[in-house]
């Protein structure tokens, strides 16, 4: 794709008016929750497109999430870490990138800035559960064991909020419940 080509189809994808062209061959787009850049290399040969993600420092306890993601789950797209910004990118050669490329980028890139640390988190809950699970059937304990030592904890203030009413408190083992049941089959 051209430069024009690459501009005529950000017009397509985007409200003009949300478009700024920063330099020759990059462009920004701001909306209301998004700001993406699209970048090229000073010589025209690659693309890049960036959208920022969290702080790094934000991100610091999920880094291991962010990396297994890139492995597993983000496709043509990645996180990376740059000047204290954990960013959603893609980078392509220009000469071949297809339009349909650029919009399923772009796509990836939009889902990876709405779901934010959600998903990293969510793997990081689901890996913490998981050693649970497998910490409490090393030391033979059951299921009605684990959740009795759980709600131990949370009574006793060591999970949770010593201020956590009852009722706050019985949600949040309930959740505790399902996830633990769930993965007590799987394991």
């Amino acid at each position: 794709m051209t430069p024009q080509e690459i501009a005529i189809a950000l017009a397509k994808l985007f409200e003009p008016t949300t478009i700024t062209t920063i330099a020759p061959g990059s462009w920004q787009i701001e909306q209301q929750n998004l700001r993406l850049l699209v970048l090229l290399s000073e010589d025209h040969s690659w693309l890049r497109i960036l959208v920022p993600i969290i702080s790094a420092q934000v991100a610091k306890p999920f880094m291991e999430q962010f990396l297994e993601s890139n492995f597993d789950d983000t496709q043509e797209v990645r996180y990376a870490l740059h000047q204290g910004v954990v960013w959603g990118i893609y980078q392509h050669s220009r000469e071949s990138l297809i339009q349909s490329d650029l919009t399923n980028a772009i796509a990836r890139l939009v889902a990876l800035h709405q779901t934010g640390i959600t998903g990293v988190f969510n793997q990081l809950v689901e890996s913490r559960i998981g050693q649970i699970v497998q910490t409490a059937k090393q030391q033979g304990q059951s299921l009605e064991n684990t959740l009795q030592t759980l709600d131990r904890f949370y009574e006793e203030g060591v999970l949770g909020d010593l201020e956590q009413n009852s009722q706050s408190r019985e949600q949040i083992l309930q959740s505790w419940r399902r996830q633990l049941e769930r993965m007590w089959a799987e394991r």
